[in-house]
């Protein structure tokens, strides 16, 4: 199957401190190696074009919008002690944010039944009002909220495999049954929520499924919760479109994560959801890239990971 690839690295618009983990390196040595790989023969690179951004005010307070891009414009800064803007950070969000509405679009268009979306700065900590943990604009959940909002759907699902937990795409959705949240993370870590107590609210009870792990595990693990848990619980929830939260940061070689997943192993989770999506949903996925912090390690978990987004 030909699958769509957006790359906004942003290297020069939202450039990393000396030092700081969070670089445009981390995903640009990851594509150039799938674009070197047998499987970019089914790859399409694609120019994300101007959309309607409303989703993205529809899911942040404008007030902390107008703040970060204040902050940016001024010469930039630190919104939190993690999370940097460069005088040109604010638009390379927004411009992220947006290819993640393009994306929704392509897809249920029916341009391409999946594309993975490679941009930064990531997303999925960034909360309603605030943004952290290297995270200013939500991009998973502007393109949830994108699909719910202006695609009429009524069952979205997310599944952030990331190792941090993502507290923000969690609080934008949590009394919300539209979109199912569905997370499976290193615990107690960073952010410190996602406990399994953590369900929803209101009319978003039970539509909110955290899976939080001790350090150290590994793919034996993970691959259970995906077969026990979560293949399950969105049987149940009969998805009409699926997001992937990508992150690789819980690969064994990751030097945050301190977990113990291999590159196999997320083709693996892949192939699962891939399964479900081809069920539910006619096989439409939006993935996109969140952490991951080790160069090699995040480009030989994207190859798995494509490779099987790239089947029928």
């Amino acid at each position: 199957m030909n699958i769509g690839l957006i790359t906004l690295f942003q290297k020069d618009r939202h450039p990393a401190p000396p030092g700081h983990p969070e670089s445009a390196e981390r995903m640009s040595h990851a594509v150039d190696e799938l674009l070197k790989s047998e499987l970019a023969d089914s790859i399409t690179v694609l120019s994300p074009e101007p959309v309607d951004d409303n989703c993205i005010y529809r899911v942040h307070d404008k007030d902390y919008l107008h703040r970060a891009e204040s902050i940016a414009s001024s010469g930039g800064g630190f919104i939190d002690p993690d999370t940097y803007l460069s005088e040109t950070s604010f638009e390379a969000a927004m411009e992220t944010a947006s290819a993640a509405v393009y994306a929704v679009n392509a897809i249920m268009k029916g341009d391409y039944r999946r594309i993975f979306l490679a941009g930064r700065p990531p997303g999925h900590h960034a909360e309603y009002n605030c943004g952290m943990g290297f995270c200013v604009i939500n991009n998973t959940a502007v393109a949830a909220e994108n699909l719910v909002y202006n695609h009429g759907l009524k069952r979205v699902a997310i599944i952030d495999w990331d190792v941090h937990h993502g507290n923000g795409t969690q609080r934008i959705f949590y009394s919300r049954n539209d979109v199912l949240y569905i997370s499976l993370h290193r615990f107690p870590f960073y952010p410190g929520s996602g406990a399994t107590s953590e369900r929803g609210e209101g009319d978003g009870e039970g539509y909110t499924l955290n899976i939080p792990l001790p350090a150290g595990t590994g793919d034996d693990v993970y691959l259970t919760a995906f077969e026990k848990q979560i293949i399950p619980a969105l049987n149940d929830y009969r998805p009409e479109f699926i997001i992937i939260g990508a992150g690789f940061d819980a690969h064994r070689d990751d030097p945050l994560g301190g977990m113990n997943v291999s590159d196999k192993a997320f083709g693996a989770m892949t192939s699962f959801l891939v399964k479900t999506a081809d069920t539910h949903c006619g096989g439409r996925i939006l993935s996109l890239f969140e952490g991951g912090y080790n160069p090699t390690a995040n480009a030989r978990s994207l190859y798995h990971h494509v490779k099987e987004l790239q089947k029928n």
